[in-house]
């Protein structure tokens, strides 16, 4: 099972922003979605764009490269269903906020089964 990661503090992301963090060995895009947080892998599967750079209109994360969007709850291309980011564990502690980063088959580069 992995840790959890410290890779923020709350008020780098204040509520209907992203940001970009690195996490073990991967780039995070976290984002605060009404004080609810949210992380996904940070490159864009188009051409590596920083996702996190990005502008988050409500749940939607859209890449500032080339415009590839995201829902940063479930991961998924707004466009294409088999299309998706993984998805991470967030949570906020004293004003610290930790990411767990996830494995299994987003993580594979696999669609999710069901």
């Amino acid at each position: 099972m992995s840790e959890w990661i410290e890779i923020a503090t709350a008020d780098e992301c204040p509520p209907g922003t992203s940001i970009e963090r690195v996490a073990g060995d991967r780039m995070i895009a976290l984002a605060n979605v009404d004080g609810r947080w949210h992380a996904i892998d940070g490159l864009c599967p188009h051409q590596g764009g920083p996702l996190g750079t990005g502008r988050l209109c409500g749940t939607v994360l859209t890449c500032p490269w080339h415009g590839w969007q995201f829902d940063v709850v479930t991961g998924r291309h707004t466009i294409s269903p088999t299309t998706r980011q993984t998805v991470h564990e967030v949570r906020e502690e004293g004003g610290r906020v930790y990411v767990r980063l996830a494995g299994g088959y987003a993580a594979a580069g696999m669609e999710q089964p069901g």
